[in-house]
């Protein structure tokens, strides 16, 4: 009997590793060409998203509020922003020019929606240092609101996890929120952006 249980035992574990073998295959199997080249070509296009983006393009101003400490007021400046679409309306591109920590200030952004990740992604760099800031994220049901997350390393070790809230009022304003904590600490709001196009 026992040996029966053994040889049943023996047969279920064969059948499941085969069929887990025959997914495998059956993923790594390459794809048709044609099909291939249609899927590349679908997710190359721009859509909904990315005339989204174009819509902000154009001249801005600026005015930023800064939180360094929890519990002090903000410090407040103002400044500039001009937006333009990169590669055939696929990238937001946004030259930022301000201070920042009482320093003047010049940053870069490069912004896109990636259909196949079906997500944002910014990449931002700045005067005020010499790496990347990637966040990511996603939109609400309109579209309008994005909601992005990201990490940077900071100089004692560990990360600073950031998120933020974009808000495209309309046409001529909109808004970006952002907070932040330090080594799992409490999250404290950091900056505040607010966006006014020039007309």
């Amino acid at each position: 009997m026992r040996f029966i249980q053994y040889a049943l035992t023996g047969v279920f574990i064969f059948i499941m590793a085969s069929v887990a073998i025959a997914k495998d295959k059956k993923a790594e199997q390459p794809m048709d060409p044609q099909a291939m080249m249609e899927l590349y070509t679908k997710l190359a296009t721009p859509g909904e998203p990315h005339k989204l983006l174009a819509s902000l393009a154009g001249s801005w101003t600026t005015k930023t509020r800064e939180w360094m400490e929890p519990g002090k007021p903000p410090t407040e400046t103002t400044g500039t922003a001009e937006m333009k679409m990169l590669l055939d309306e696929r990238f937001l591109q946004q030259e930022l020019i301000g201070q920042m920590t009482g320093q003047p200030f010049s940053g870069l952004e490069i912004t896109g929606y990636d259909n196949l990740l079906k997500r944002y992604v910014t990449t931002w760099m700045s005067t005020m240092g010499t790496g990347f800031f990637i966040m990511e994220g996603t939109a609400s049901a309109d579209g309008k609101t994005i909601m992005l997350t990201g990490q940077h390393a900071e100089p004692n070790g560990g990360q600073m996890k950031h998120r933020a809230i974009w808000k495209i009022v309309d046409g001529n304003s909109q808004t970006f929120d952002m907070w932040g904590s330090h080594h799992g600490g409490k999250e404290m709001k950091m900056m505040e952006i607010t966006y006014t196009r020039k007309l």
